[in-house]
C-alpha cells in the first residue's frame, strides 16, 4: 500500500461543513430520489458548495454499491454508488459518499453527495 497524503484545511485551503438549514430536495429525471431537513452544506477552497443529504433520507432501495472509489486527502476515502429510478433506469455514480471522513470534516459521514450533472439538488429558500 501506498503512503497517502492526509491534509488538514487551511486558510489557502479552506473547508467548512454546516447544517444547510433549508430544506432540500434531490431530483433524478424530474424524480424524487432524496428529500431532506438534515442536509450539510459542504464549501472546499474556490469548489461549489456541495449538499450531502443523510442516506436515510434518500428513497428506499434505491442505491447500489458501485466499483468506483476515490480519495481526497482532505476528506479520505469515497465510496461510490448507483441510483435506480422508479422507472428501472439506472444512473451510475451518482453519488458518494465518506464513510470514515477526517476528523476535519467528519460530519458528513452517513451522507451522499450527487454529482449535479446527474441530478438536481434544489435548496429550498
Amino acid at each position: 500500500m501506498t503512503d497517502r497524503p492526509v491534509l488538514e484545511p487551511t486558510e489557502a485551503h479552506p473547508i467548512t461543513v454546516e447544517p444547510t438549514g433549508r430544506h432540500v430536495v434531490v431530483r433524478v429525471n424530474g424524480e424524487v430520489v432524496a428529500e431532506t431537513d438534515a442536509a450539510l452544506t459542504l464549501r472546499e477552497s474556490s469548489y461549489p458548495a456541495v449538499q450531502y443529504i443523510p442516506l436515510d433520507d434518500v428513497a428506499p432501495g434505491r442505491l447500489k454499491c458501485s466499483d468506483t472509489a476515490t480519495y481526497c486527502p482532505f476528506k479520505g476515502d469515497a465510496r461510490y454508488y448507483h441510483l435506480t429510478t422508479a422507472d428501472g433506469q439506472t444512473v451510475e455514480d451518482a453519488g458518494w459518499t465518506y464513510e470514515a471522513p477526517y476528523p476535519a470534516v467528519a460530519a458528513i459521514a452517513g451522507h451522499l453527495a450527487f454529482y449535479p450533472d446527474k441530478a438536481d439538488v434544489g435548496v429550498g429558500s
